[in-house]
């Protein structure tokens, strides 16, 4: 055990403990560097054998071809890029991948997203070994389409996104006001409906919807960054279905960050990881924040945060995916500047609560 993940630091007295695992370099595995290129925004999804995980990525920030790769242990090791349909070269965003089934006939699939305008599509009925190219899902765009995915009760799907009134109709000019959509399929995720509002401002500029569900099911909280950065992180929640939302509100500055991915870890604790923006040694870095659903719905700042690895950057981080395998192991994947003056590439870090509650033990928590 070395030292240095030992200790707890604190950012201020009224917040939780903070753990370094910044140079834990046995937990991070390289997934793709390649000298000289930005590699950027990542997204990730586990299959059904819990240990196969796929990624994609651009190279680029926030747009450029799509990289994709898979890992079959866990995220221990990684293939080399896979072939993807030559369209994908054509991407203008960020991409995003998530598991869906037909309800009607019980076929899976995976999906991925190309957001701006128009909002396009491909999916792979095999597991992600081939995929269509990329197709306009209809005369709509927006920013980071699709931010969620999530099954409704009805085998239905709803995803959320958001806009600045450049892309969702290709007007092209902030308008200063920023919207969130939500939009639904019920064919698996092949079709989806024309996008409706759910919530629209300018005072505080709401995006990057995170969805999660509270654990007894009956409830979808939406993880909001607040990129005016004039308030924290907001949050959402829908007691129906998705049908209405409550107003968002704002998160302990614990949770303060940018594009939340939130997943249940074994112990039935809830995990969100993100890109740390609030104020304190570890704004702009790649964080870890650990607690439960009721944090989040009474406003609580959680049990502890861990910072997983120093960005080199101010901010240019995060967009992580977060995946739960059967024994526990958390495997979180991400892009950042790990390295001074080298462009950002993709790291996979490997971790287990049951090693971080120890690590509190001798700070007396």
């Amino acid at each position: 055990m070395f030292p240095f993940l030992l200790s707890a630091l604190h950012s201020d007295p009224n917040e939780i403990p903070l753990l370094d695992l910044d140079r834990d370099a046995h937990r991070q595995i390289v997934v793709d560097r390649q000298p000289g290129q930005y590699l950027g925004h990542v997204s990730t999804v586990l299959l059904e054998d819990g240990r196969t995980i796929l990624a994609a990525y651009p190279m680029g920030h926030g747009r450029g071809p799509i990289v994709l790769k898979r890992s079959r242990d866990g995220g221990k090791t990684w293939s080399f890029r896979l072939p993807v349909p030559e369209n994908w070269k054509t991407s203008l965003e960020t991409p995003t991948i998530h598991r869906t089934i037909d309800p009607t006939t019980g076929r899976k699939r995976l999906i991925l997203w190309s957001g701006l305008y128009p909002a396009r599509l491909a999916h792979s009925e095999d597991d992600g070994r081939t995929w269509t190219p990329l197709a306009p899902v209809g005369d709509w765009g927006g920013i980071v389409v699709m931010g969620s995915v999530e099954r409704l009760k009805d085998g239905r799907y709803a995803a959320w996104f958001h806009d600045d009134g450049r892309f969702f109709r290709n007007e092209g000019r902030a308008t200063g006001v920023f919207t969130l959509y939500q939009t639904e399929s019920a064919d698996g995720g092949l079709t989806w409906t024309e996008p409706r509002a759910i919530w629209s401002g300018s005072d505080i500029h709401l995006c990057e919807p995170g969805a999660v569900r509270s654990p007894d099911g009956r409830q979808i909280a939406l993880l909001l960054r607040e990129n005016s950065r004039r308030q924290n992180s907001h949050v959402m929640f829908s007691d129906d279905e998705a049908k209405t939302w409550s107003e968002p509100r704002q998160l302990p500055k614990t949770l303060t960050g940018d594009r939340h991915t939130a997943r249940y870890a074994k112990d039935g604790r809830l995990v969100v990881t993100f890109r740390d923006m609030a104020e304190g040694p570890t704004k702009g870095d790649w964080m870890l924040w650990v607690g439960r659903y009721g944090d989040l719905a009474q406003g609580r700042p959680g049990q502890y945060r861990v910072r997983l690895k120093d960005n080199r950057n101010s901010w240019d981080c995060g967009y992580p995916g977060l995946e739960v395998l059967p024994d526990g192991t958390l495997v979180a994947v991400t892009y950042g500047h790990w390295d001074d003056g080298e462009e950002p590439y993709i790291l996979c870090l490997r971790l287990r609560l049951e090693e971080t509650d120890r690590m509190l033990r001798p700070a007396g928590r």
